[in-house]
């Protein structure tokens, strides 16, 4: 092996890394991946029966207020201008999310303005109003009221990590969005949108480049091909990792509680079932997210 730097995970950071130090640096770079794509959790297809892109491994979108960084993917594929809208069934009825003053009005059947719903939630914060709550349940209810918590965010937070809000972290929830007015974009960043030609073809362009060559189907931990961890530690070659931080270190803390989703998949006859990009289901008696 001639590579100057051996990069473990071919995801979007993984690549990055690699075009940064081949263009910067004229390093020959390579490239393992144990899967057999490139693109890590960002890898997407197209679906031969319907002509859509499907992300294999849960749905990502592009958004940033970093012009250096807006610039820098800009150069490897154009974006289509899509804004990303989340939606809620609650108990029969759909509500806009982020939590925001049509969400509010919706809910409590209400004409409020910006300056009655602060009040109105700040009241329903009760006793937890001006607290710094360490748990997410008590967290969540401080931010935006019993009433609010308890309908949105309470049971889909516990199916989502499959524990009681109450044992959960408030670190999980503290950035949660509230806004007092009708703006229901999920991102408030300044560049938002979907890679036009699919995420595979972004990161594709990303490493077209002679002195970066990638090897998939190949575990780093694997000694019996020649890109393992102990035999590169012991060339001394220059490694970034980017795979479960606790494999690397053999376990020897115990495994960390990493989160998954799994996902089934439904096909359905009309165009758009939903009739937007993702729909929340918030109660506890649906056994999904």
């Amino acid at each position: 092996m001639n590579a100057d730097l051996v990069i473990v995970g071919a995801g979007l950071f993984g690549l990055t890394i690699a075009q940064q130090a081949a263009e910067c640096a004229g390093a020959r770079v390579e490239i393992i991946d144990v899967r057999s794509h490139i693109g890590g959790n960002v890898y997407s297809y197209i679906d031969e029966e319907t002509g859509a892109e499907i992300h294999q491994y849960g749905a990502h979108l592009f958004h940033t207020s970093t012009k250096r960084v807006w610039d820098y993917v800009n150069r490897f594929t154009a974006f289509t201008d899509y804004v990303h809208r989340v939606y809620a069934t609650h108990d029969g009825e759909v509500y806009p999310l982020p939590i925001n003053l049509g969400t509010i009005n919706q809910f409590f059947r209400a004409a409020y303005t910006p300056a009655e719903a602060r009040q109105l939630i700040a009241e329903q914060a009760g006793e937890l109003a001006g607290t710094d709550p360490t748990n997410l349940n008590d967290k969540g209810i401080q931010l935006i009221g019993r009433p609010l918590y308890e309908a949105f965010i309470k049971n889909y937070t516990a199916k989502q990590w499959q524990t009681d809000p109450a044992e959960l972290p408030a670190s999980i929830i503290k950035r949660l969005p509230v806004r007092f007015n009708y703006d229901n974009r999920y991102f408030k960043d300044t560049w938002e949108g979907l890679p036009r030609d699919g995420y595979t073809a972004w990161m594709e362009r990303m490493i077209d480049d002679p002195r970066i060559h990638v090897t998939l189907g190949t575990d780093f931990f694997d000694e019996s091909q020649p890109l393992n961890k102990k035999a590169l530690r012991a060339a001394g070659t220059p490694v970034v990792y980017t795979g479960p931080i606790d494999r690397y270190f053999g376990y020897e803390l115990g495994d960390l509680k990493w989160r998954t989703v799994d996902f089934k998949e439904v096909r359905y006859d009309e165009d758009d079932h939903f009739g937007c990009p993702v729909m929340n289901f918030s109660d506890a008696d649906v056994p999904y997210t």
